[in-house]
């Protein structure tokens, strides 16, 4: 014990700090992460990858998180005032969309589902820009390339030759920026993909997308999500297997038959001598030997603690991954509605901020920044002052995918009522759902001329929606309903 252990156990304080009897065992680390990362980080990644592979629980969370931090995608709706241009780049945008990933294989939203679960699954995942030939056919010249975190190797560590430090793959200049990134051309576990084995190329910074969720200060790669998780779910794993098997074994001995005991109980018996299993059928009447008795077989249970157990150690891996319970499980019968719709406030809550600080920051920003200079530069699209008014150009609002209501006629009702005593504007509201408020208004618009012109209206009576309509010219005739009658004022002509 040296002189600053003396020094706290006489002072005494804070009990976490003490080397008594009850923690005399445990001895944290004081490595930095990006230590631990390097030491363990491709056996963790590896665990996680297995896991999701053979365990059930393990790819049940993994996709739970992809469809709820990303699900159809989240969505970029321009802030340009210009209603014609803005509706010309959402249509570029979409159309683009179809062709962003370089293996043909998903779109962008894709792509972001895609990053969704290498992020859960190894702590960190690489997007490639990749620009393209005009010739090449794009609506925009640009595609995006996905690289899973083993493409950039932990050991690249060192000087690169024009001075910079290169730790863990990441290249540095000398304030501390990054400046390149140090990929494997091919993937290190792929034996399929001949040559190239070992080969290490530099990529520009600015050519790279590095997705991460730290959890520490200072953190150059990520970690699985599944790390806290992954010990239980492999134990409980082998539990199960080992449970399963000893019933299927027990389940096959339906009765022994109890037989007197030889004449010479330690000479083997001859092949013929040899008892036979007894097949038997329903009805079936078996005449026995003299002296042989018949025991039908009665395999132990699982036990009354199996169940509990099984939902305690579950609960656990829940905390750990942040999944709630029957996300995990697909075990809805142990909520009710209102623990059940308190955990989806906290599981949206934390959604939510990853979309915002991880998804949209680091991966949909840079995207939509890249795809717009080359719309503009290639002259697909217009935009007057881009040069000199491009941030203002490039502001968007990400729109992810709209939450389910648990309750949608009294989710539906409270939130009318927010709008009525004006704490929420529809705006908002649209854009909860993932959805543009003008192009919302414009199609309501349309809607509502449509339904004079046919004599229809489909809102129902005391609708906020309800009141006035303004008959459009040459349709005098259109029946007018008796609330849009009964909302005239008095001193108006009613003849």
């Amino acid at each position: 014990m040296n002189w600053r252990q003396r020094l706290g156990a006489f002072i005494g304080g804070f009990d976490a700090g003490q080397h008594h009897r009850r923690l005399r065992g445990f001895q944290a680390t004081r490595a930095h992460v990006n230590a631990l990362i390097a030491a363990s980080g491709p056996d963790i990644t590896a665990r996680a990858r297995w896991l999701v592979r053979n365990n059930g629980y393990a790819v049940n969370a993994v996709e739970s998180w992809a469809a709820n931090t990303v699900g159809d995608g989240i969505k970029p709706i321009s802030k340009i005032a210009d209603a014609a241009r803005k509706e010309e780049l959402q249509r570029l945008w979409l159309t683009w969309t179809d062709e962003a990933d370089a293996e043909g294989l998903t779109d962008f939203y894709g792509l972001q589902r895609r990053a969704a679960r290498e992020v859960f699954l190894a702590g960190e995942v690489f997007v490639r820009i990749r620009p393209r030939r005009v010739e090449d056919g794009l609506t925009v010249p640009l595609q995006l390339q996905m690289l899973p975190s083993e493409m950039l190797p932990l050991h690249e560590t060192g000087v690169a030759r024009n001075g910079n430090a290169i730790r863990q793959g990441i290249e540095f200049d000398r304030i501390g920026r990054r400046v390149a990134y140090h990929f494997l051309r091919r993937h290190p576990g792929d034996s399929t993909d001949p040559g190239l084995s070992g080969e290490i190329v530099r990529v520009p910074a600015s050519e790279v997308i590095h997705v991460i969720d730290p959890v520490e200060g200072g953190q150059l790669r990520g970690v699985s999500k599944l790390a806290p998780a992954i010990v239980k779910l492999f134990l409980l794993d082998q539990y199960d297997d080992a449970e399963l098997d000893r019933k299927k074994v027990a389940a096959m001995y339906a009765m022994f038959v109890t037989s007197p005991a030889p004449e010479n109980p330690l000479a083997p018996l001859d092949d013929e001598e040899m008892p036979a299993g007894v097949e038997i059928s329903p009805g079936q009447i078996v005449r026995l030997d003299p002296g042989e008795d018949v025991t039908v077989g009665q395999p132990a249970d699982s036990g009354a603690t199996y169940e509990p157990f099984q939902y305690r150690t579950l609960l656990q891996i829940s905390a750990a991954l942040g999944i709630p319970y029957p996300y995990l499980a697909n075990d809805m019968v142990k909520g009710n509605f209102s623990n059940s719709r308190l955990a989806l406030i906290e599981f949206r809550r934390r959604v939510s901020a990853w979309q915002h600080s991880v998804m949209v920051y680091q991966l949909c920003r840079p995207v939509y920044a890249r795809w717009l200079d080359l719309a503009v530069l290639s002259g697909t699209l217009s935009l007057p002052g881009y040069e000199t008014d491009r941030p203002r150009l490039l502001a968007a609002d990400w729109l992810p995918t709209k939450w389910d209501w648990v309750d949608p006629l009294k989710d539906a009702n409270a939130e009318i009522a927010q709008i009525e005593a004006g704490l929420k504007s529809r705006t908002q509201a649209i854009a909860e759902r993932g959805y543009d408020a003008e192009q919302v208004d414009r199609e309501v618009a349309s809607e509502r001329a449509r339904e004079r012109a046919l004599g229809l209206d489909f809102r129902r009576p005391g609708s906020p929606a309800q009141g006035v309509q303004a008959v459009p010219e040459g349709a005098e005739d259109t029946n007018i309903t008796d609330d849009a009658e009964d909302t005239l004022r008095p001193d108006e002509d009613q003849s």
